[in-house]
This record gives structure tokens, C-alpha cells and sequence, in this order.
């Protein structure tokens, strides 16, 4: 957790040493609207990638920018929270837009960013038939998203996390609730796909990263919501998956589950690799009870169709209970006089 504590003097000049560098500033202000590689950055500031890497290196220790892991390829971000970050960002915020260097950086940026969309737009057509298929069979996505805010509520959120995020169709979705967000998936394609798609729309407070969803490389007790959108038919056994969300959630938090109901299309197995065939509202209430969560409601939407190779969709809404157990005068004291 970084700490909102006001930083000392010898502090506030380390940091402002790190930032105060012209390519240190424009590295930051490219971090600003995305996670990068060193590859991507060295593109758009015309320098070599070691000077790249040794101003990033220096970020890094000033508790400026955060470098993770996908592959084989290394991904920045800007730290977005804590009092240095907030102190960064009024730098970024009085330099002028117009300002030639920063001006030319985002049209490189902007190259950057629309080779990542024609790669990502390569694999989604390559794949599109087989994905068109499987949607073909339920309740139009519309009416999904749909059923998902409204269960959400318009009531901002600070953390967000979306379990094998995919397209990262629910960082998108649920954009103007959250402050901060974090799609995580273990495919770079995807990945890919994702990060086009935030470009595109312009958000810059979700961020994707690769990461086994079973074993998550994020500090418990972070996140408000945690979303899990037609990703546990994947796996043979939910309950970690299940309980790697739960463990994620601070006390009060909720868990939103989109799956299909049971059914009896064994071709999915083979034609979309498939491990398990729907969920009943029983079993999926058991594992979501045993992580520690508690149902809060329970919606189907059934594809309205003549279909027989029709699928119903379940959305399950689950939430750590410990803020209403605390709040319960009806229950007896844990505490000692």
C-alpha cells in the first residue's frame, strides 16, 4: 500500500530530481496515457534503448513509474497513487500541451498506439468466426452489460479488477465507475486486443497485464469490485479462481460472475475448449459461500430464442459480508472489556 503520508523535504527533492529532466518528463508524460515497452518509448523519443532504460531506472527508484512483466517483454506504468505521484502529476499538469516536444512525442505516440490496433485487429479477424459463433447462441451482449451495471449501480468505486479480462470489455464498460483498474489475462493476444481497445476509447485509468488468474500477483484487500465475465467454463476446478477473487476484495466488496447455466453442448468442449458445461445456480452459490462471500441476487437471461442450440447466461452477485457483520448490533461482541 503507498502511503498518503507527506513525504520529508530530502523527499520531495528526490523526487522532483528524478522528474526533472526533460526525457524523464516526457517519459512520464507518455506513461501517463499508457503502459508502454522500452521498444514502444524508444520509438517515440528517437533514443537509444539504454538511455531509455537508465532514465526509467531512475523512475523507478524515485517511486515514479512500475515495470512489470509479460513474456518476454517488459511493461511500464506510471504510479498513479501516493502523494509522489500526485506531485508528479501537477508537473505534468502545468507544462503546456502545445509545447513542441511533448506536441511531436504524442503524434508518435498516436503511431505507436495504431500499430498496436492493426495487430490486434489482425488476430481478432483471425479468430472472429469461431467467437461469432459461440455469441450467436446467447442473449445479445447489449443486454448483458446492461443487466451488469445495473446490478454494479451508478455509485463510483475505487478499485476495480477483472479476471481473465480478455478484450477488456468490462474495463471499458464499467469506465465511469471506477478510479482505478486492472484487467488481468494470461494471453498476450488478448492482452493486445485489450490494450487497443482502452487506447481507442481513451481510458487511462484501467491498465491490463499478464498473470495466471489462479495466483495473482496483486495485494489482497485491494479491490472494491472484482469481475469475472465467461471465464470459469475454461477451467476444470472454479473454486481458486473463485478464491483468488474473493481474497482480492476488501471487506464490503463485491464479486460479479457471468457464465452460462447448465447445458448440454458438448461440442464446445472441442469446438471452444470448454471445460465445463454451465453452472447451476446451487453449485456456483456453494463455491462463492465457501470463499467467504455471500449471494446477493441471482439473474438468468435466456437467449429468447427458438434455438435449440440456444444458451442461457447467469449473472451471480456475491460480497464480502465482514462490513455488514461488523455493523450488526445484533450479534455478540468478538471484542474483550
Amino acid at each position: 500500500m503507498l502511503s498518503l503520508s507527506p513525504l520529508s523535504l530530502e523527499e520531495c527533492v528526490e523526487v522532483l530530481k528524478a522528474a526533472g529532466e526533460p526525457t524523464r518528463l516526457r517519459l512520464i508524460a507518455l506513461l501517463s496515457q499508457g503502459d508502454l515497452t522500452v521498444s514502444e518509448m524508444t520509438e517515440v523519443l528517437g533514443q537509444s534503448q539504454p538511455r531509455i532504460s537508465r532514465h526509467l531506472k531512475l523512475l523507478g527508484e524515485a517511486g515514479l513509474v512500475e515495470r512489470y512483466q509479460e513474456g518476454a517483454w517488459a511493461y511500464f506504468r506510471m504510479t498513479r497513487d501516493g502523494v509522489r505521484a500526485r506531485l508528479v502529476q501537477q508537473a505534468l499538469n502545468a507544462a503546456a500541451p502545445s509545447d513542441p516536444s511533448l506536441a511531436r512525442d504524442g503524434e508518435r505516440l498516436a503511431s505507436v498506439k495504431q500499430a498496436r490496433a492493426s495487430r490486434a485487429e489482425a488476430y481478432f479477424s483471425a479468430n472472429a468466426e469461431s467467437w461469432n459463433d459461440l455469441r450467436n447462441r446467447h442473449v445479445a451482449d447489449e443486454k448483458v452489460e446492461a443487466e451488469i451495471l445495473a446490478l454494479i449501480g451508478r455509485t463510483p468505486f475505487d478499485g476495480l479488477l477483472d479476471l481473465g479480462t480478455g478484450t477488456g470489455r468490462m474495463l471499458e464498460l464499467l469506465a465511469d465507475r471506477y478510479r482505478r483498474a486492472i484487467g488481468i489475462d494470461s494471453s498476450r493476444n488478448m492482452l493486445s486486443i485489450a490494450r487497443a481497445q482502452l487506447d481507442e476509447a481513451g481510458i487511462t485509468h484501467a491498465s491490463v497485464r499478464q498473470g495466471d488468474i489462479l495466483n495473482l500477483p496483486l495485494d489482497r484487500e485491494s479491490f472494491d469490485v472484482v469481475t469475472i465475465h465467461q471465464v470459469l467454463h475454461f477451467l476444470h476446478d472454479p473454486r481458486p479462481a473463485i478464491a483468488e477473487a474473493a481474497r482480492m476484495l476488501r471487506p464490503g466488496g463485491r464479486v460479479v460472475v457471468v457464465d452460462f447455466a447448465p447445458h448440454d453442448h458438448e461440442e464446445l468442449r472441442t469446438e471452444h475448449a470448454h471445460a465445463r458445461l454451465g453452472f447451476s445456480h446451487d453449485q456456483m452459490a456453494e463455491w462463492l459461500k465457501t470463499c467467504g462471500l455471500t449471494v446477493e441476487e441471482i439473474v438468468d437471461l435466456p437467449a429468447g430464442s427458438d434455438n435449440d442450440r440456444a444458451l442461457t447466461v447467469t449473472i451471480w452477485l456475491a460480497r464480502d459480508p465482514r462490513l455488514l457483520i461488523a455493523a450488526d448490533p445484533t450479534l455478540p461482541s468478538t471484542g474483550t472489556a
